[in-house]
């Protein structure tokens, strides 16, 4: 499959912008690659991101050529979204995650899977730790230890720095301020047991991890420490993907496509018993 093929799907799918407000009353923007099925994916984006880079847009597309509708969608403070952007905020946006949720099953549709690329992929596991609903999730590159991570964009004096000023602001190159990191919100990030929330995601829901070689955000170590953890678990190294898998669209497509077509076969299987 050509990354042209990627972006443009071969079969008529309606494309909807669709709004949903989350707990704390502010509106999720995403978009609804309606097929007509009634099962749903629906797609979370990573850090400092939004529903439309990639991989969220290509899964996107490759569930449509497979008549199988998608959702990816941004979280508040990301994208097109309302709210202001938090450092932390793993387990707010897993309850951003539930108000989709909650959304798509009031209109009686199938949500088969929850995916989540980077910070999104914690997003998924907090969610299936918690709410034990949807049996089949897709963790894309997300980071198991978050205690690493934080020297490289916030300096190796980051905890100093929030204790004296209460903030630290992150700089580009030019020394334009690219967002701010409250001390609560790197609380939240340091809170966040990813060990415990990995060990109670139950026996009954699948889960698949993704991640490269190459990945030059998280190492590739962390995604062994899930498959440690996570009681249902199949692990999948991709040999020379990077975090977003810029090179390997397709065959990251693949991977999720078949592991997902599993759970539907399975469900199509038992509603026949």
């Amino acid at each position: 499959m050509s990354e042209k093929q990627q972006q443009q799907p071969q079969k008529s799918a309606v494309h909807k912008r669709v709004l949903i407000q989350n707990s704390h009353g502010e509106k999720l923007v995403g978009l609804l690659h309606e097929t007509g099925s009634r099962e749903l994916v629906i797609i979370c984006h990573g850090f400092r991101s939004t529903k439309d880079r990639i991989p969220m847009s290509s899964l996107a597309f490759a569930f449509e050529r497979e008549d199988i509708s998608a959702f990816r969608f941004d979280f508040a403070g990301n994208g097109e979204s309302e709210g202001s952007f938090q450092y932390g905020n793993y387990c707010r946006e897993a309850e951003d995650l539930r108000a989709v949720v909650e959304h798509f099953q009031a209109k009686q549709r199938f949500v088969v899977a929850v995916i989540g690329h980077s910070k999104g992929g914690n997003a998924v596991l907090m969610y299936a730790s918690k709410y034990k609903d949807i049996r089949t999730v897709v963790n894309i590159a997300g980071r198991f230890d978050l205690n690493r991570g934080m020297e490289g964009r916030l300096g190796k004096d980051f905890q100093e720095k929030i204790q004296q000023y209460g903030y630290i602001d992150v700089k580009n190159r030019r020394g334009k301020t690219k967002y701010r990191v409250t001390k609560e919100s790197l609380m939240d990030r340091l809170a966040t047991d990813t060990r415990a929330a990995c060990q109670t995601i139950p026996p009954s829901c699948r889960v698949l991890t993704v991640h490269g070689t190459l990945d030059e955000f998280v190492p590739v170590e962390d995604a062994e420490e899930f498959a440690k953890y996570i009681p249902n678990h199949k692990l999948c190294i991709v040999q020379g993907a990077d975090h977003e898998f810029t090179e390997n669209q397709s065959e990251l497509a693949t991977i999720v496509l078949d592991f997902i077509k599993t759970a539907l076969d399975t469900k199509n299987i038992n509603s026949r018993l």
